[in-house]
């Protein structure tokens, strides 16, 4: 998946309005997420995002993100 691409998180991560500024920065048409919005989330959607401070960022795999 395209790091750039929307993720599928739950619902209730979508609410955009509880976004800080340091949250995301817009590259074109897509929204991208900070390492200090991943932080404050608390948890990895596995989706390869640019900036995940978790290890599961583009290329990576799920056991190779775990250890």
């Amino acid at each position: 998946m395209d790091s750039k691409t929307s993720q599928n998180l739950p619902e209730a991560d979508c609410n955009t309005s509880d976004l800080q500024p340091e949250d995301y920065y817009m590259d074109g048409p897509y929204m991208v997420f900070t390492a200090a919005y991943h932080l404050r989330r608390g948890w990895c959607c596995e989706s390869g995002c640019l900036h995940c401070p978790y290890g599961f960022g583009k290329g990576a795999t799920q056991s190779s993100a775990l250890k």
